[in-house]
């Protein structure tokens, strides 16, 4: 992870589907923006002192500018509609270097590209990136409709359009996509990509699993997730800053070390990105992430701090 902050300028804002913006941003002084790999996302710093992630859904060929795909969510906790109401034509902002928490495999086996809504941005890049380098891929792109389903004509023109599926809802007497059909043809090399909402992602995973896909060729990112709250009070030391706080039945580890004059650099505030990952020096933690694998939770010695707790009365951090 780099702390470096890019300022970049809103380009272009245009409405993709009901409920979708899609911008361009660019440097503003029209110099290439930094590399990225498919798959990656960027932090938005928004107004409020909101910090939210978004995928880049571009050619990862094209550094001329940075593109990303914001639903306006009815549930946000506040980074989308700061999106929507804010973020027009000439506006300038500061974006975090481009980080990567969903890589291509280095396979030359075929990928399977699934996007649930708008998980679809992802999937784009990733498409782009399969198709430069004569890899076999498919990707299929479901969702309640047309209407409400952005870059479908970017998909449809793209140089990979030939190897897109799309599904919608209401064209199938509100079915869900035919995962038989999805995954026929996979083999053991086969590579399976999935993000969306929740739900539809434990579908997805189920039915690849069911097929024989192991754990290391099922890939998953998720933008959205049901995050417990609350609990017991608890007591942290962060050691390296030789800081002591509790930590309140409502509040969050971050939130608390905050309020004590540490800044804790948090994003998706969910356990999805890892951003406020740290190391446990003492104390077992309760993970309530969906960052760390079950075999990282086990091992205790590290954790998410804007949604994790503590099993013990005292956790000692490295912070």
């Amino acid at each position: 992870m780099t702390d470096e902050l890019l300022t970049v300028v809103v380009r272009k804002r245009e409405q993709q589907a009901e409920g979708v913006v899609a911008l361009e941003l660019v440097d503003p002084a029209g110099q290439p923006l930094p590399v990225f790999e498919a798959g990656a996302h960027i932090d938005l710093h928004l107004k409020g002192d909101l910090v939210r992630q978004y995928s880049l859904c571009n050619n990862p060929a094209d550094r001329s500018a940075y593109r990303v795909g914001v639903l306006r969510d009815p549930d946000s906790r506040g980074g989308s509609i700061a999106v929507h109401e804010h973020l027009h034509e000439g506006t300038e902002l500061q974006i975090s270097a481009p980080r990567n928490l969903f890589p291509l495999s280095e396979t030359n086996g075929r990928s399977i590209l699934i996007g649930g809504g708008i998980g679809i941005t992802p999937m784009i890049a990733m498409a782009y990136a399969l198709h430069a380098a004569g890899k076999p891929f498919d990707i299929w792109y479901c969702g309640r409709s047309r209407a409400t389903s952005a870059f479908i004509d970017d998909l449809a023109n793209s140089p990979f359009a030939a190897q897109v599926h799309f599904w919608f809802g209401d064209e199938h007497d509100g079915k869900r996509v035919d995962l038989e059909a999805v995954y026929e043809g996979s083999d053991d090399t086969t590579h399976m990509y999935t993000c969306g909402p929740a739900g539809f992602m434990d579908w997805v995973m189920d039915a690849a699993a069911s097929k024989g896909f192991s754990d290391d060729r099922m890939h998953k990112e998720f933008f959205q997730v049901e995050v417990e709250t609350g609990g017991e009070a608890f007591e942290v030391y962060a050691e390296a800053s030789d800081i002591t706080v509790t930590v309140g039945p409502d509040q969050t580890i971050a939130q608390a070390l905050n309020a004590a004059g540490m800044k804790i650099p948090v994003s998706c505030e969910q356990g999805t990105c890892g951003t406020c990952l740290c190391d446990v020096v003492e104390g077992i933690p309760e993970h309530r992430d969906v960052f760390l694998t079950d075999e990282e939770k086990e091992d205790n010695d590290q954790m998410t701090i804007c949604c994790s707790r503590s099993k013990t009365p005292r956790l000692v951090l490295d912070l």
